[in-house]
């Protein structure tokens, strides 16, 4: 599915966004579900085994962050109003099965990409990263903003093909096979595996 070179998981992050209760629940319920969660609980024992970094990147509110919101703001302005996914809520936490570990990046972002609200970038330059696995929920917003916006920062980007999902298959097929392959190679959680083996 690739024919980039294979990963220094020394220089390698996986970005784990938005796998939480709340924002998974717009994945179909049941074994599609279960089984991304799984994909991606495989992806990060993988690079977590290879000496890779995880990245958990997690969407959430305080106070000020919801009255911070403009109303012109389409996606978030609705959120803000209704108060949704305040940060301390257990549904705003990363899920329980992808539990963040010592070691790791975690970071609360209050709009779509992982980086345009965070530290996440200046975290990751400082560990010496410079490709990023990317996997999460949903392709057509935190996937999207990040992997666009990750290739802005000149970094070597991969989309974890099996490792995302939207709750619009459609589009999740338009954009994992005619959008993010002009800035990101494809791979699946098999093909990871090999990328990590390899070098």
């Amino acid at each position: 599915m690739s024919t980039a070179p294979a990963l220094d998981p020394t220089r390698t992050a996986l970005l784990v966004l938005d796998c939480q209760p709340a924002i998974l629940a717009f994945v179909p319920e049941g074994e599609a579900r279960n089984a991304l969660l799984g994909r991606v609980e495989g992806a990060i024992a993988d690079v977590r085994a290879h000496g890779g970094t995880i990245a958990h990147i997690r969407l959430g509110f305080t106070d000020a962050d919801w009255d911070a919101v403009p109303a012109a703001n389409k996606s978030f302005a609705p959120l803000a109003r209704h108060r949704v996914m305040h940060h301390e809520d257990p549904a705003a936490a990363v899920h329980e099965r992808l539990t963040p570990q010592d070691g790791d990046i975690v970071v609360r972002k209050v709009r779509h990409g992982g980086m345009s609200t965070t530290d996440l970038d200046r975290q990751l330059r400082e560990r010496g990263i410079t490709t990023l696995v990317v996997s999460g929920v949903s392709t057509s917003g935190a996937v999207l903003s990040t992997v666009i916006d990750a290739a802005d920062r000149d970094y070597r980007l991969y989309v974890l093909s099996d490792g995302v999902a939207d709750p619009d298959t459609e589009v999740h097929n338009i954009l994992l096979h005619q959008v993010l392959p002009s800035r990101a190679h494809l791979t699946d959680t098999t093909g990871l595996h090999t990328l990590l083996r390899a070098d």
